[in-house]
């Protein structure tokens, strides 16, 4: 499972990188093929990777920081399917609006958080002899 929790953190951290590099046309990708069976695909990814989050938690160097970020993403997959393709296109136009260095910042957020993933996984918990 710690495999799987650390390619999810390289898969976040390289959709940052790819954000960061194009951001407009990532968000205008994403706004064009938004629909309910791909709310329902980001739902269900959001609900697995807050669920492999949980599972290694207690094993990592920062499990309290893991449950944090795997109960945040649950209750978001599980909210995903609610919110619907018009409000969804209604987020991304207003990212959109909001320029690049908007988009860059939130982007620069999930490459430290892909990295910190990764980090806190890989990285053996010591415990105090």
């Amino acid at each position: 499972m710690k495999v799987f929790a650390v390619a999810l953190g390289v898969l976040l951290a390289l959709a940052g990188v790819l954000l960061v590099a194009a951001p407009s046309a990532v968000l205008e990708y994403g706004r064009s093929i938004l629909s309910p069976s791909v709310l329902d695909i980001a739902a269900a990814v959001r609900i697995i990777f807050g669920s492999v989050l949980l599972w290694v938690a207690p094993a990592s160097r920062a499990p309290t920081v893991l449950r944090i970020l795997g109960v945040v993403l649950v209750v978001a997959g599980v909210v995903t399917p609610f919110v619907g393709v018009e409000l969804s296109r209604v987020v991304f136009d207003w990212m959109l609006a909001q320029g690049p260095f908007f988009t860059r910042a939130w982007a620069s957020a999930a490459i430290v958080l892909g990295v910190l993933i990764v980090y806190v996984v890989i990285a053996p918990r010591k415990f105090a002899a």
